[in-house]
């Protein structure tokens, strides 16, 4: 489902092109005449900052980083979160036979309700003090210890 759904978003974002105001990006523009070879250029489809994952929309997020940096100065803590799949919360889910891998959606959905927990342990409740301003930022990493069938050796 998310692969057909990222493709409905990009084909609205190739079709929809002047809409989405991409002529008006200049810089592209100049890099594209400086290329002496338009033939094997291809068709220019200009990724907007509201595609999630997309060049710009991480550049986009660095740029908001940096705001929040000179505006309230550095970062206080610095925390990393790894989801361990033998939660009770997780393996209590699972069907009998499935491994935790089989269940991407339980390991996300669990993952997600003890990060908002967090945040709010910091946010609401003030464990550190007062909050100014706070930003994370997750990754989905596949490790071979994991899930060791979409890992080549």
């Amino acid at each position: 489902m998310y692969a057909k759904i990222e493709t409905e978003r990009l084909v609205y974002i190739r079709s929809n092109q002047r809409q989405l105001r991409a002529e008006e990006y200049v810089d592209l523009r100049d890099a594209m005449q400086q290329d002496n070879d338009m033939v094997n250029m291809g068709r220019l489809v200009i990724l907007p900052s509201s595609f999630t994952g997309g060049p710009r929309y991480m550049h986009e997020r660095t740029q908001d980083a940096f705001c929040y940096v000179r505006k309230y100065g550095r970062p206080d803590l610095f925390i990393t979160v790894t989801t361990n799949p033998k939660w009770d919360e997780i393996t209590r889910e699972l069907l009998e036979g499935h491994a935790p891998h089989d269940r991407h959606d339980i390991i996300a959905r669990v993952f997600h309700l003890k990060l908002k927990s967090m945040i709010d342990l910091f946010t609401k409740d003030n464990i550190f003090g007062e909050v100014l301003c706070y930003m994370y930022s997750v990754e989905w990493r596949l490790t071979s210890r994991t899930y060791p069938a979409l890992v080549k050796r």
